[in-house]
């Protein structure tokens, strides 16, 4: 089997270097945007020195050795990413979409692949992927979904079909996203509020009354964290959740401000504001504050 990876991120490096691995894999063909600017850099030449992980000049040369094709882009390019690999796609290649994106999305770029006879199938990724690797749990629909859950399983992966339907586990990845999205843009501006006024340490311990489960200074610690190191990603994310809750029957008000939220702080990274390697939700919150005090952050 020849495996294509569309996307070098976090999501890509981890499947490239766990199906670079399986003995009845020849090799695994990854093409990432960014490397139009220029060679692999840092942590994506580190990703490919692995002999059996062949980076491609394109997606018309991935495309070209790959009759099993991942897309793990951000969320505003996973239908253009779907449509470019329809122009060079072989019959019967099969085409996983990983993204988060609408129901919406991933039917339009169902019928593109569809149109190249590639076999595309919806997958859902449903928690994050660091802590479990490949076998993080996934949802997928499609018509050929049963049987390629087969072979994604033999290769060590987590995932339920729960559709023959385009569209249905894309609804399910993103209704969820709804929830865990908010709790952390919540939580960033609850913490932070509190911590400007001196009292996180009376609120913190009302949360855990209330929901004595969850440690929430671990917890708050956690969720500043992602959003500092993946907001850009997650606001995209949620632009999508958006269109979910649009295409079904609601105007999507708390999904839009989530996304806001989350763009807001990939901007407070950017700026400088904000660091990734910053470990601390207290010291994410006083860069905050200290910020606001000079610049007026909304």
């Amino acid at each position: 089997m020849k495996i294509g990876i569309i996307g070098f991120g976090e999501v890509g490096k981890i499947f490239a270097g766990a199906l670079a691995n399986q003995p009845n894999i020849t090799h695994v063909a990854v093409w990432d945007a960014r490397w139009r600017d220029g060679p692999p850099k840092n942590a994506d030449a580190l990703a490919l020195t692995n002999a059996r992980v062949r980076r491609c000049t394109s997606v018309t040369e991935l495309c070209a050795h790959a009759e099993f094709i991942f897309s793990a882009v951000t969320a505003s390019n996973a239908f253009a990413v779907a449509e470019e690999a329809a122009q060079y796609v072989s019959p019967n290649t099969i085409f996983i979409d990983l993204n988060s994106a609408s129901p919406g999305t991933k039917k339009r770029a169902a019928a593109a692949l569809l149109a190249a006879k590639a076999h595309y199938v919806d997958a859902g990724v449903m928690t994050s992927v660091p802590p479990y690797g490949i076998r993080v749990p996934m949802l997928l629909g499609g018509s050929h979904a049963l049987r390629i859950a087969e072979t994604l399983r033999g290769w060590g992966m987590d995932v339920t079909v729960v559709s023959t339907e385009i569209g249905v586990a894309s609804a399910i990845k993103m209704s969820r996203s709804i929830m865990i999205k908010g709790l952390e843009a919540l939580v960033i501006e609850s913490y932070t509020t509190a911590r400007a006024y001196g009292v996180e340490d009376f609120v913190l311990p009302t949360l855990a009354e209330t929901f004595p489960s969850i440690d929430w200074e671990q917890q708050g610690d956690y969720f500043f964290s992602r959003v500092v190191q993946h907001g850009k990603r997650r606001a995209e994310e949620m632009a999508e959740a958006a269109h979910t809750v649009r295409e079904g029957v609601l105007q999507p008000v708390m999904a839009e401000a989530i996304s806001k939220r989350q763009a807001w702080v990939a901007a407070q990274r950017a700026n400088g504001t904000l660091s990734p390697d910053t470990k601390s939700w207290r010291e994410h919150a006083d860069a905050l504050i200290a910020a606001s005090k000079k610049t007026n952050l909304p």
